[in-house]
This record gives C-alpha cells, structure tokens and sequence, in this order.
C-alpha cells in the first residue's frame, strides 16, 4: 500500500552547503499494516514520513500510495487522500467537534447528512459519546479527548493511507496507553495501512506489526517488532532497543501462546486421593479446582495432599491470582512476582479455566528465537 524506492532528501543550507535528511530509504508497508519509523532525534523518520503526502517534496526516488507513483497525482488530492494525525492535534477552535472531523469530507464534496453521521459513528468507535461531545468546541475537551478527535478527524473520509506524526507523544502515560488500546481496537476493524512516527520504544513494539529504524538518515532495520529484538542487526540496533529487548519481547506474546492445556482439572466434590492420583500422572504439582460450569475456583498442591483423605472441598486453598488467555506475558510476569508464585491459572473473560502458564514455559518462549523453535507445551508440565 505504502512503497519507497531509494527516496532522498537533501536539504540546501544558507552557506552554500547541504544535509543528506533522507539517504536511498527503500521499504513497503503491506495493506492494512502499522510500520512504526523510529530512531533517534534527526534520524530522517519524520521527514520520510512527510514526504509520503507531499508535505516536504522529495529530492528524488520514487513513492507510491495505493497503487499510485504519487508524480502522477496532484498534491492537493494526494493529501485529502491520506489521512495525517499529528502531536499537536491542530483542531479548528472555532469549529465543532462535528465540524472538525467533517473536514474533508466537506471538501471532498459529501452529503452533510452523511458526513455528519460519519462523525458520530467515528466519535463511538473512541468511547466519546456523540450526543455529549458533536457540538462542544475543542476547548471544552481535555488534551487526550482532543487527541482522540484528531485521530478519527484524520479517519472521517475513509482514506487507504493514515500517517501519523508522534500522535500520542503529548499525552500523560495513563490517557496514553488506554488511547493506544482504543486505536488498536480500532485497527482490529478498519484495517488502514499505517505509517506512524514515534520515540517510544515501548509504543513502537505495542503498535507496529514491522518497525523501521533510522540513522542519520539511512534505514538501518526493518522488520517485525519480535525478529527486531530478537536479532538486532548490528550494535547501533541492540543499543537503540536497550539491555532489556528480550524482556520487551514479553509485551509480544499473549498467555495463550504459551498456555498448558486444561485437561488436567477436579471438581469440589472429587476425592482427593483422585487429584493426587492425576498430578502424579501428569507429573504436575499443582492442579486447578473448577466449579460446577468449569470457572477457576482454587488449587491443591500435591505436597499438601500426599497423606490426607476426604474430598477436594476440604483442602483446597483460593488461587492468589489468575490471568486472562489475552494478556501479555508482561502482565503474567508481573503478577507471578508480585505474589511470589511460578505458575498461573489462565481464565477467559468470564473466569472459565483454561489452562496454566509457567516462568518456565515463558522463559523457553523468550529464549526460542522464532515460534518454530518452541517445544510441544507438555515439555512445560513438569513446572507445575
């Protein structure tokens, strides 16, 4: 959707001299992705990114939007063609909400019936309520409110391409992250090819499904955020993404990815000399009580069961926590450390039990440069 072949820019300097700001840049960016250009102050990201619509002209090399050598297309249409989010949001203060996201659907000619409807259904898909927030003006909302309204502004007259330029950069961490999940979400359904500047790392690897990172104006690596860290191209990359890249990778990989299976579970009215008899089996220390419709209940470790009777009712003890199949494994390490435990129950939305997850399981996935490379889950059991 988005392609660059041996795109420069060279900037002429008042004492007769130049700067390279974008060196022989090559890359594509396939249809209903987000690459994220990342890399230190100066690098040549943002410029690269401006030079997709035209904002800054190109010294030569060509780019391609859509199926379009964008030489062929006037400017003015190229942009309305792209939608273009930047850090300080720029919304029109003596407009609408309703207006400013109508912008160029306006000028491009809509219905105003529909544009108008466009803008409520987009102000929803933000969990910003229309009937609230259509007709305040800008400075009625709160930074991350209106930061929310310049994405969607920029996504009011459905465009292929969406560039964004530090969109979040402005914004407190909390409003940050949960605008980032909002954005997401809303990738999940519209699916826009996305070229998205930023200086996060951390954003970067949440956001893109492939990250190019610059150097003094040339592309050093791109690629997928997990085969980034885990194979740095070369000394300058494994500095850029810090000491720490294996434990980012953790933010890579849902619970479900390395999840044990839920085979191995008893109810409350089991007796326990069978759960003792199924840990045994499976080689597990612990296993999962489950109440009558399946969800996580509490846990017996066999060491507290090996000379006892009776039923599993009696002995059992409450799970200290659980984790949802669609967290991170961030958030499971997190909660492994934070109540001293090497394992997990995994539960779905509802509490239903899935399976366990481990620190051993976990730290087979980190050290497995590729998911091929990962075992069979039973090799995992035993860490239960």
């Amino acid at each position: 959707m988005i392609k660059l072949e041996k795109l420069s820019k060279v900037f002429e300097t008042p004492g007769g001299g130049s700067v390279i700001a974008a060196d022989q840049v090559s890359m594509e960016v396939p249809e209903g992705e987000i690459c994220v250009l990342l890399g230190p102050s100066g690098c040549g990201k943002t410029t690269t990114l401006k030079m997709i619509n035209g904002l800054i002209p190109k010294t030569s090399g060509s780019i391609w939007v859509a199926g379009r050598d964008t030489d062929t297309v006037d400017p003015v249409e190229l942009r309305r063609s792209i939608g273009y989010v930047i850090q300080q949001i720029g919304l029109f203060p003596n407009m609408t909400i309703e207006d400013n996201i109508c912008v160029v659907p306006d000028l491009l000619g809509w219905d105003r019936k529909k544009a108008r409807r466009r803008a409520g259904e987009l102000l929803e898909l933000v969990n910003l309520d229309p009937a609230i927030f259509l007709k305040r003006y800008p400075k009625e909302l709160s930074g991350g409110q209106q930061q929310r309204v310049g994405v969607i502004r920029a996504l009011a007259a459905d465009p292929p391409v969406l560039l964004m330029d530090e969109p979040f950069g402005a914004i407190d961490p909390i409003n940050r992250g949960v605008i980032q999940d909002e954005f997401l979400k809303m990738q999940k359904e519209l699916r826009k090819t996305i070229a998205f500047v930023s200086h996060d790392i951390d954003e970067a690897i949440k956001m893109g499904d492939r990250i190019a990172i610059f150097k003094d104006g040339h592309l050093v690596q791109y690629d997928s955020p997990d085969d980034l860290l885990a194979r740095p191209r070369n000394d300058f990359i494994a500095s850029f993404l810090g000491s720490d890249r294996t434990l980012k990778r953790l933010s890579l990989l849902k619970v479900s990815d390395v999840m044990l299976g839920d085979q191995v579970r008893v109810t409350a009215q089991d007796d326990v000399a069978r759960a003792r008899d199924m840990m045994q089996e499976a080689g597990h220390r612990n296993i999962v009580m489950v109440g009558p419709r399946g969800r996580a209940r509490g846990f017996l470790h066999l060491n507290d069961i090996r000379d006892v009777t009776g039923r599993v009712e009696e002995h059992f003890q409450a799970l200290p926590t659980t984790v949802n199949v669609d967290d991170d494994l961030r958030t499971a390490v997190s909660r492994m450390f934070r109540h001293d435990t090497t394992w997990l129950a995994c539960v779905d939305d509802d509490g239903f039990f899935k399976g366990f997850v481990t620190q051993r399981a976990i730290s087979h996935a980190l050290g497995a440069t590729y998911r091929d490379a990962a075992q069979p889950a039973e090799a995992f059991a035993e860490a239960l």
